[in-house]
Formats: C-alpha cells, structure tokens, sequence
C-alpha cells in the first residue's frame, strides 16, 4: 500500500499527519505530504483512517 496527497486539493488542516504521523508530515503553510515508498503494516490502519477522515479527500491509498 502506498499514499498519495493531491497537493492542490490539500487544505492543510493536518488531521492526516496528526492520525499517522509516521506517514504524513505537514509545514506551516505547505499542503501535507505523504512518505514515499510502502506503508509499514504497523501503521495501515491509522493511514487508511487518515485518509477517510481527510475533509476534502485528498487522500489516497492505494
């Protein structure tokens, strides 16, 4: 499993990275971002929460 933000869609409110912070980082004033490469399985379920819980679905997992 991968993530993905869509950047432009992104309003950076930073739920994702506050669920899973493992997978998601955000800046002051930068759209979030995800770790590139495979979702550890240890943290899968906070990912996959992350990204349903994203407010404007711009969240991938795929």
């Amino acid at each position: 499993m991968e993530a993905m933000v869509y950047e432009k869609g992104c309003i950076r409110c930073g739920l994702c990275a506050a669920v899973c912070p493992e997978v998601f980082s955000i800046l002051p004033g930068e759209a979030a971002r995800a770790e590139t490469g495979d979702i550890p399985d240890a943290v899968q379920i906070e990912a996959q929460a992350a990204a349903e819980g994203c407010p404007v679905d711009a969240i991938t997992i795929h």
